[in-house]
């Protein structure tokens, strides 16, 4: 342990193969969102080399029992840190429609498709048909509560400021968000089963 502690590659290499056991079973008990269970297994790895990092000999716990708590700690935090990725889509999201030449930031849905490099012409017209269905679709299933929180949200607002501009509660624009990310999901599954 000392040696691994110091630097020695072949003493981690040692440790990582005594420990990928325990390793591998731990990570059956996590599930990471949109990995496999090898990742899991990689972020305990992450915690046994954290673990030899940070081990004081002079403590009464060993090093097995410190091991083990900086693996799980590790898998724990990597499940978190997945999960939080909830709103990702909203605030990665591309506009349906123009951007308004002050906003030149912005990505407008024709300017996603021009990128794909589409240039067969019936490509162009089924890519259009989408679009237009997608943004009527919504424009139709959405309330106009649903429609100003997520036009607001996009142009960057904080819940706390979209709450203040519409005289709500944040909880409020959170529910609407969800809301309104749901209808945006069924309006492109309707696309694509259309």
């Amino acid at each position: 342990m000392a040696a691994a502690k110091g630097g020695d590659e072949a003493a981690s290499a040692e440790i990582c193969r005594r420990y990928r056991g325990m390793i591998s079973w731990k990570a059956r008990s996590y599930y990471l969102a949109g990995a496999d269970r090898e990742d899991i297994v990689q972020e305990g790895l992450i915690g046994l080399f954290k673990a030899i990092r940070d081990y004081d000999f002079s403590r009464q716990a060993s090093f097995r029992s410190f091991a083990d708590m900086c693996v799980t700690r590790q898998m724990i935090t990597a499940v978190k840190a997945a999960t939080r990725r909830k709103h990702a889509p909203l605030n990665g999201y591309v506009s349906l429609s123009p951007a308004p030449d002050d906003e030149a930031s912005h990505q407008s849905m024709a300017d996603v498709l021009a990128e794909r490099g589409i240039v067969d012409p019936a490509e162009m017209v089924v890519a259009a048909w989408e679009s237009d269905f997608i943004r009527s679709g919504m424009a139709e299933s959405m309330s106009s509560l649903e429609s100003k929180v997520l036009a607001l949200h996009c142009d960057g607002r904080s819940y706390r400021e979209i709450a203040e501009r519409l005289g709500c509660h944040t909880k409020t624009v959170d529910n609407a968000l969800q809301r309104a990310k749901r209808k945006a999901e069924s309006q492109v599954l309707l696309c694509r089963a259309s």
